[in-house]
């Protein structure tokens, strides 16, 4: 990715042909499939890349087995087609883990829930309509193969207590196991944006666009402050597209014909907590646990933690900086705790975070959880975009179906080639040499994040020894990391790398409660970004507030 200098000398004053505001992984994925449809992109974020709900999901590419309980079936195969795409495209990236509904003590398995299922075998066929059976015997010579996992299947104690150790207490009977797929929610943004840029796309993180331009009732360009030198500047477009998710029914051209042409945003807050996996060890797999009024939360192993989520409720709080709410956690951990026959406390807790989620409203009183999860595509009558609404999974489907429009209305023959495009490349033996003292589960870490830019970070590492280090003592993260992400990823301040570039926020948050356990990271950004040391001694300070304000670390107040 360009240096934030060079990335505004490209964009202000400049003209383009689709200029997207907004950098979660809507926006990201629009800039993507227009500049490799050929369009010139330039693409404007606010804060950094995927702060907002994308950076606050479950981190799960997955169909949504709850939403068949809404018969949103649409929605379920449409997400569960993507999730296959996904796990093709981005395979160091986007894994697979088994899912295990378990049957405890003398209860019975759920039957209803084994039809729910089966019809969720029947809607995961492959891509080109082709059966699981068919797929399997054409693997060999078929390059055209994309993974579809095993039907559902009931599996034994020992197989239960083998993939999840945490279940031992509970003398589990069996359990439906079936496959959904997991994630890095912000390294997948970060992944889509750096495909972006290689077909043209430019991306500027830190500027806060103000004005939606209008030329003869046309939208024509958006104007915009950057954050550092609170400059103001224009660019140019023939193509507007709000992606701002959460935020979308606050961007507005001058002229809007009806209320109807733009979103009416109905937020709802979901909370996750982070456990030591020693307090709940997950092991190879994850757990639906049921969680009272027939709802069910997640018990996922991620990043060597435990995080347990979510909640689903109506928010009308600061959607800027969401904090889990004291409910939602008391909510979490009893669910757990009845489940698992733990008493995980609040204390025991080393991150948690909140996110808020896009719904759009329909006047209809309904509760959030309610409220379908599909993504809507509005045009002003000054031709402004607006894509929102929709979930992690399908962010390929809702860029597609905002650029087709561009493309429609245009008149232009550009067919959409993002099902091709490959997401980053697979690290190979080559680019996981690391130096002496660079742990196994730190190379593991990488390849997994970086693929094969895994060979960026562990160069930086040989070439300085104090990079090859860990961020936080015992966690696999290294500050060769912080270099890149300043060097190559836009990162401006220490919650950039603690929140989004590493996750170290919400996986360590009590071993990063004050300045100096942050004065590391603060130092690698400062001799990228060029900081004087009073500069450095601000921002590792500015930490403690800022992670306050995200309320990431609940056990400092449990």
């Amino acid at each position: 990715m360009l240096t934030r200098a060079r990335a505004i000398e490209e964009i202000a004053g400049k003209h383009f042909e689709v200029v997207v505001i907004g950098g979660g992984i809507t926006g990201s994925g629009v800039a993507l499939d227009a500049a490799s449809r050929g369009y010139s992109v330039a693409l404007l974020e606010r804060g950094d890349y995927a702060v907002g709900t994308s950076s606050r999901s479950s981190k799960m590419v997955h169909g949504g087995l709850r939403y068949l309980q809404n018969f949103d079936l649409g929605l379920v195969r449409e997400a569960l087609l993507e999730r296959q795409l996904m796990v093709q495209l981005a395979p160091h990236l986007v894994y697979p883990t088994p899912f295990l509904v378990a049957a405890l003590g003398e209860e019975r398995r759920d039957r209803k829930l084994g039809l729910g299922l089966n019809m969720y075998d029947v809607m995961a066929t492959t891509r080109v309509g082709r059966s699981r059976r068919e797929l399997r015997s054409s693997k060999e010579e078929d390059e055209d193969f994309y993974w579809s996992p095993d039907r559902h299947r009931t599996i034994d104690r020992d197989e239960v207590l083998e993939l999840v150790p945490a279940l031992a207490a509970r003398e589990p009977k069996d359990a439906y196991m079936f496959y959904d797929c997991q994630t890095d929610d912000v390294r997948l943004v970060l992944t889509v944006l750096g495909e972006a840029e290689r077909f043209g796309a430019v991306m500027l993180n830190g500027v806060d666009v103000t004005e939606v331009l209008s030329a003869n009732g046309r939208a024509s360009g958006v104007a915009a402050v950057e954050a550092e030198s609170g400059e103001r500047f224009e660019v140019s477009a023939d193509h507007v597209v709000n992606a701002t998710g959460v935020f979308a029914d606050q961007i507005r051209p001058e002229e809007i014909a009806g209320e109807e042409d733009v979103p009416r945003i109905a937020p709802s807050r979901g909370t996750h907590l982070i456990l030591d996996s020693a307090d709940l060890p997950m092991g190879g797999a994850a757990c639906i646990v049921p969680a009272g009024e027939g709802r069910m939360i997640f018990s996922l192993p991620w990043y060597g933690r435990t995080l347990i989520g979510t909640t689903d409720n109506d928010f009308d709080g600061d959607t800027a900086h969401p904090q889990p709410a004291a409910d939602d956690i008391g909510y979490l951990l009893e669910a757990v705790n009845e489940f698992f026959g733990t008493a995980l406390a609040q204390s025991d807790l080393v991150g948690a975070y909140a996110g808020v989620r896009p719904l759009i409203s329909s006047g209809d009183p309904r509760k959030s959880v309610d409220i379908s999860r599909k993504a809507e595509l509005y045009e002003t009558s000054s031709g402004m975009l607006t894509i929102t609404g929709g979930k992690l999974t399908t962010w390929r489907r809702m860029a597609k179906q905002t650029v087709d429009r561009l493309v429609e209305r245009e008149g232009r023959e550009a067919p959409c080639h993002t099902a091709e495009i490959p997401l980053g490349m697979e690290a190979r033996a080559e680019d996981l040499e690391a130096p002496e003292g660079v742990a196994a589960e730190s190379v593991s870490q990488l390849a997994f994040r970086y693929g094969h830019a895994t060979r960026a970070v562990l160069d930086l590492a040989w070439k300085d020894p104090k990079l090859a280090r860990p961020i936080v003592p015992g966690r696999p993260d290294l500050l060769a990391e912080v270099a890149v992400a300043a060097r190559h990823e836009q990162a401006r301040c220490v919650a950039d790398v603690l929140l989004r570039r590493t996750r170290l926020g919400i996986l360590a948050a009590p071993q990063l409660r004050t300045a100096a356990s942050v004065r590391p990271v603060a130092e690698a950004l400062g001799a990228e970004l060029g900081w004087s040391r009073r500069q450095v001694k601000r921002e590792a300070e500015a930490w403690p507030q800022a992670a306050a304000l995200e309320g990431i670390d609940p056990a400092a107040a449990g």
